[in-house]
């Protein structure tokens, strides 16, 4: 028989005839890495979502509220509407102006007359938080509507007669809207 003559190269050799180096001990399973990096991202946006959220309402003279601090009015669906009243004494008025705030504006909102010009004119204004706004409750059912029905309800509780003047500044402008649409003249 022939011998057959194959070159084998030393580390090949060796390579076959060492045993197989013992591991190290601990051995982690290959996707266990990519499962722990998805928990923690789950966990990490689950945490940043949760610190995102703005903290629960406070509702004005509730418990644990802040306490009421201006004059309101309890309207008919329970809620309460806060509001200031400006100018002449609503029974010398000649005009009366329900003033609606805009989106960073509240009952203070300050026309730019003076005083003097106020009293001459015979000008009396109530201004009120909107439904939300300031030390007003909010309205789960808010809507264009119920913003012209807050007015009514705000002028026949204060007694402000069949006609007044609404004005609007800013984003307070589409409750004025909404009083021409839904209020009867």
């Amino acid at each position: 028989m022939a011998a057959v003559n194959r070159k084998i190269s030393a580390a090949s050799a060796r390579s076959h005839t060492r045993k197989a180096r013992q591991s190290s001990g601990f051995r982690l399973p290959s996707g266990l890495f990519r499962k722990i990096g998805l928990v923690l991202f789950v966990g990490f946006v689950a945490w940043a979502y949760q610190a995102s959220q703005p903290p629960p309402h406070l509702i004005y003279g509730s418990t644990n509220g802040p306490p009421v601090t201006a004059t309101r009015i309890k309207l008919s669906d329970g809620r309460y509407l806060a509001y200031k009243e400006s100018g002449v004494p609503r029974e010398k008025a000649k005009y009366k102006f329900v003033m609606v705030h805009g989106f960073d504006g509240s009952r203070n909102i300050q026309l730019p007359a003076s005083p003097e010009l106020v009293q001459e004119l015979g000008v009396y204004f109530v201004a009120y938080d909107r439904a939300g706004y300031g030390q007003s409750d909010p309205n789960p059912n808010r809507f264009l509507k119920s913003e012209a029905n807050d007015i009514q309800e705000l002028a026949d509780q204060l007694e402000l007669g069949s006609q007044f003047y609404v004005l609007g500044t800013s984003m307070g402008s589409h409750s004025v809207w909404a009083c021409l649409k839904y209020i009867p003249q």
